[in-house]
């Protein structure tokens, strides 16, 4: 999938875990319980998004069947979902309600390779060219390696993130451990 970002917002986040009592203890969630959680996130979410956006939901959206459905149709954009572990249950209702649905995706945005995956990898697809991996699961205590981020909203003040800050974080952070240089691919 190629993308041009001067079209539309592409925005990237994970780990809603919406309705998910017991994910405010585990990941020191500012909440009071999970029907503020729940109504913060979403409210967080649509003020930033727009129906024209596209989202790249990167797993984990919430804990029940029709508490997925629920979350889905209440967002906004074009998402495509990529599956988390608390997801495979309910894939028939996450298609129901996204553009696509995938385990891992290759996309490319303004040229820029990137691999977006639930789970952080050590490399994956263009790693060796600096190209980025996008991930969630970690609820943001797992460190980046290169051009790596989780882009799960514990990570990020619980807000979708943009491309264009995506570019700024990258463009600070290191070279991928396998990256090779220009010179030497000759």
């Amino acid at each position: 999938m190629k993308l041009d970002s001067s079209k539309q917002g592409i925005w990237f986040t994970a780990d809603f875990h919406a309705f998910h009592e017991n994910i405010i203890r585990y990941t020191d969630r500012p909440f009071k319980d999970a029907t503020e959680m729940n109504f913060t996130i979403l409210d967080n979410y649509n003020s930033i998004i727009s129906d024209k956006d596209i989202v790249f939901f990167l797993g984990d959206i919430a804990f029940g069947e029709d508490k997925a459905a629920w979350t889905l149709k209440a967002m906004k954009g074009h998402i495509h979902f990529i599956i988390g572990n608390h997801d495979r249950k309910y894939i028939d209702t996450i298609k129901t309600n996204v553009e696509s649905i995938n385990d891992l995706l290759d996309i490319e945005i303004d040229g820029q390779p990137i691999t977006l995956c639930h789970y952080a990898m050590r490399v994956w697809h263009k790693s060796h060219f600096d190209s980025w991996m996008l991930y969630g699961h970690s609820h943001g205590t797992l460190p980046p390696v290169g051009k790596q981020w989780d882009v799960g909203i514990d990570n990020n003040r619980f807000l979708p993130i943009s491309f264009e800050t995506l570019k700024h974080i990258m463009g600070s952070r290191p070279h991928n451990d396998n990256y090779i240089p220009e010179k030497s691919r000759r």
